[in-house]
Order: C-alpha cells, then sequence, then structure tokens
C-alpha cells in the first residue's frame, strides 16, 4: 500500500499493518503528516507485482513514473520519504497511482480546474528518481492548475 501527500511525501507499507475495525471505528494512521498537507493517493501493489511505478502529477502540469523499488517498506504512521521535488514552478502533487510498467496499452487522462483536458499514452512518461521534479506533461493556460487525473 502507498500513500502520497500534496507536498511531496509518500509511504509504503504492508496492508497486513492495517488492522481490520468496525465502521463506526476511527481507523489507523497510515502517514504522518506535516502542518498544511493533506493525503492526495492511495493504491495497492499487489504482491509479485513486477515493474511496478508510482505515476505522480502536480498541479502546473508536471509527473513522472518512479520505480517502486526506490520506496522501502515502512511501518504505517511514519512520515514517509521524498517523493518529488516539490517547488513553485511544479506546484502541489495532485494525483498519484501504482501502474504497471509494462503497461504500454494504458493513457493518462489529465484535468485541469477550468475544463482543459488531454490524454496521453502512460508509456510517453518519463521514468525518473524519486527526488525529482518530473517532466512537463501538460501546460495549462494562465491562471488554471491541474485537478485530475486518471488511467485508462
Amino acid at each position: 500500500m502507498s500513500l502520497v501527500t500534496a507536498n511531496g511525501q509518500a509511504i509504503r507499507f504492508k496492508e497486513e499493518n492495517v488492522r481490520p475495525m468496525g465502521r463506526s471505528a476511527s481507523g489507523v494512521r497510515g502517514i504522518k503528516l506535516r502542518k498544511d498537507d493533506l493525503v492526495v493517493g492511495m493504491d495497492v501493489m499487489f504482491k509479485g507485482q513486477k515493474g511496478a511505478e508510482l505515476f505522480i502529477l502536480t498541479e502546473n502540469g508536471y509527473g513522472k513514473k518512479t520505480k517502486m523499488t526506490q520506496y522501502k517498506a515502512q511501518r504505517r504512521g511514519g512520515s514517509g520519504i521524498k517523493t518529488a521535488k516539490i517547488t513553485p514552478k511544479t506546484g502541489q502533487i495532485v494525483s498519484a497511482y501504482i501502474v504497471s510498467a509494462d503497461d504500454t496499452d494504458s493513457d493518462v487522462i489529465i484535468t485541469s480546474a477550468n475544463g482543459q483536458i488531454i490524454r496521453t499514452p502512460l508509456g510517453n512518461i518519463s521514468t525518473l528518481s524519486r527526488a525529482t521534479q518530473g517532466v512537463r506533461i501538460m501546460k495549462p493556460k494562465s491562471g488554471d492548475h491541474l485537478s485530475a487525473a486518471t488511467i485508462l
């Protein structure tokens, strides 16, 4: 299981570390959030999944894929490790997914707050290291920012 925050932190932990609870329970902490941060993505990596990568997208149109092997498994509740270089140029992370490196048929649909939409092949997005800002995937119009992405 992987959690990603808007300010560029990510944590990876085993799903079995989250105990089952009833509907009225408050749950357990997945990641310790810093001031003015929030979780923007959560996804599951399956046991034996080869070539898994974490895809992130920032509000100013930068994105990247990073191999999941660069994220060591931790215990839940930690503050995580840096997954992207967040600057005013890139903006905060708005979306995060775990994808397969060999999934060449998938596309990413990206939407801006003002309704600009693009569709691009997932294979065209660069695989980079953890602490980088990524590459430009979409350039939002002036005064606009990216708000969501989905994988098809």
